[in-house]
C-alpha cells in the first residue's frame, strides 16, 4: 500500500473511531505501528506544503533542499499516479510544476489543475529550463500563478515562493 492510500485509510479509521490507538490502526491495516506513527506525524505537519512535480533532475533536488531549509514541507510527486490524484492526496499549498513533467506537457497539467473544482484552489508556479517569452506567456494563460526559468537565483526563487504563498492566503 503506498503512502497516499495508507494516509487515506488511517484518516478513515480515525474519522470512524476518534479514540482508536496507533496500535489498533496498525493491526487493522496490517502495517507496523512505527509506520502508523510516521504517517500520523506527516499528517500533523502544519508547515506550508510544496509539491514538486518535475522530471527529477538535479535542480529539483537543490530546490527541495533550499525550501526545506526555509522550513517548508517539500514533497516530490510520484510518477505512478496522475497529477490530479497527487494534488488531491497531498493537498499542497503550492505546486512547483516543471513545464516538462515526465512525458506530459506541464502547461496542460496546469490547465487541468485549475479547471478541476477539487484542486483549483492550489497555487501553481511553473518552472522551465527554457528562458523563452512564449513559455512564460503560455504558463500564465494556462493558469499559473508565477513562472520562473532556470537558471534562477536561489534568493529570488525563495522570495517568489513566499510571495505566491502569501498571495494565496488573501
Amino acid at each position: 500500500m503506498n503512502h497516499i492510500n495508507l494516509d487515506r485509510e488511517i484518516l478513515k479509521l480515525i474519522e470512524e473511531q476518534p479514540e482508536i490507538s496507533e496500535k489498533d490502526i496498525a493491526r487493522t491495516l496490517s502495517v507496523s505501528e512505527e509506520l502508523v506513527k510516521v504517517r500520523l506525524a506527516h499528517l500533523h505537519d502544519i508547515r506550508k506544503k510544496i509539491l514538486i512535480m518535475g522530471n527529477g533532475h538535479n535542480g529539483h533536488h537543490a530546490i527541495k533542499k533550499a525550501l526545506e531549509a526555509e522550513n517548508y514541507n517539500v514533497v516530490n510527486a510520484s510518477d505512478n499516479s496522475s497529477a490530479l490524484e497527487t494534488v488531491n492526496a497531498e493537498r499542497p499549498d503550492l505546486v512547483l510544476l516543471d513545464t516538462a513533467f515526465l512525458n506530459t506537457d506541464g502547461f496542460e497539467i496546469c490547465k487541468q489543475l485549475k479547471a478541476n473544482p477539487r484542486c483549483c484552489w492550489v497555487s501553481v508556479m511553473m518552472m522551465s529550463e527554457r528562458n523563452k517569452t512564449e513559455d512564460s506567456v503560455k504558463a500564465f494563460k494556462s493558469g499559473a500563478d508565477d513562472y520562473v526559468a532556470e537558471p534562477f537565483n536561489p534568493l529570488e526563487f525563495k522570495a517568489r515562493v513566499g510571495m505566491v504563498l502569501r498571495r494565496s492566503q488573501i
